[in-house]
């Protein structure tokens, strides 16, 4: 079992199966996967730490600004896959996670994504809940 440490608040950890369609010609998971493997990091995140229901219910939504991949190797159909992705840094108007994905308890490749909350009534910007900030510092003040 992985344990959250002082340099991943909030971390979750999701096992990632390996489709068929997600492998391309060469036998390889295909580079686009990961973005969808990123998105089921991040639900798995909202379901855990910020569920998205409430958000909507309070008429605001997260939005994805950017995203870096850095490959380290290949992932094949046969290999055992573990993604972790963790809260690295909120500011007052956008926050940053990072994310690991494992094979084999090899890393295979790190992530970046950037992002921020907007209003669903005009689609600007929105400061950081409030709640999701105490999570977040609370989190940095026990470790």
């Amino acid at each position: 079992m992985i344990i959250n440490d002082m340099h991943r608040p909030l971390e979750v950890v999701l096992a990632i199966p390996v489709r068929t369609y997600d492998i391309d010609f060469v036998g390889i998971v295909s580079n686009i996967v990961y973005i969808r493997w990123l998105e089921d990091l991040r639900l798995k995140f909202l379901d855990e730490h910020w569920q998205l229901s409430q958000q909507l219910e309070q008429r605001y939504a997260p939005v994805l600004a950017g995203t870096e991949i850095e490959y380290k190797r290949p992932i094949k159909i046969s290999d055992r896959v573990i993604g972790h992705l963790w809260l690295s840094n909120l500011g007052r108007l956008k926050w940053t996670v990072k994310a690991e994905i494992l094979s084999n308890n090899e890393l295979a490749a790190v992530a970046i994504q950037k992002g921020a909350f907007i209003s669903l009534q005009n689609g600007r910007l929105i400061k950081i809940p409030e709640e999701l900030q105490k999570k977040y510092f609370h989190y940095h003040q026990i470790t």
